[in-house]
């Protein structure tokens, strides 16, 4: 079976943050690193070399894959900052109703820049995902 490709690293945030060019979404992967920092009281890391994740879990398949992944994360990507959270519920789903301008995938929120959305639905919306990942995977 195939190793996952994207593992906690000791590569900098710092650095990755320092080298987005534009000063705008620099700013708000700093205040991503803040808020999610809080939310899941976890130190920011790298996984791979482009997303920034907080704490981990270990999950495993009923196909026998299995791995680590950090709990939630984001990545600064050419059009959109990609969150990595997963929003299943109901009352996620409806926190997203609310949130602002934005784009949702499986388990990946996409928002061009923070002050299209609502920041305290967004903490919620992550808050209300590590309790997701943590009832679901232990």
């Amino acid at each position: 079976m195939a190793e996952n490709k994207t593992r906690a690293t000791n590569a900098g945030v710092d650095d990755y943050i320092a080298a987005i060019a534009d000063d705008a979404r620099r700013e708000d992967c700093r205040a991503l690193v803040k808020l999610m920092s809080k939310v899941t009281k976890q130190a920011p890391m790298m996984w791979g070399t482009g997303i920034v994740g907080f704490g981990s879990f270990h999950y495993k398949y009923a196909s026998g894959r299995e791995g680590d992944s950090c709990l939630v994360g984001f990545a600064s990507r050419k059009g959109d900052i990609s969150v990595y959270l997963p929003c299943s519920g109901s009352a996620q789903t409806a926190l997203l109703t609310k949130l602002g301008k934005h784009k949702m995938g499986k388990g990946c929120l996409y928002i061009r820049k923070l002050s299209d959305i609502d920041s305290d639905i967004f903490e919620q919306l992550v808050t209300d995902a590590v309790a997701e990942v943590k009832r679901k995977y232990g």
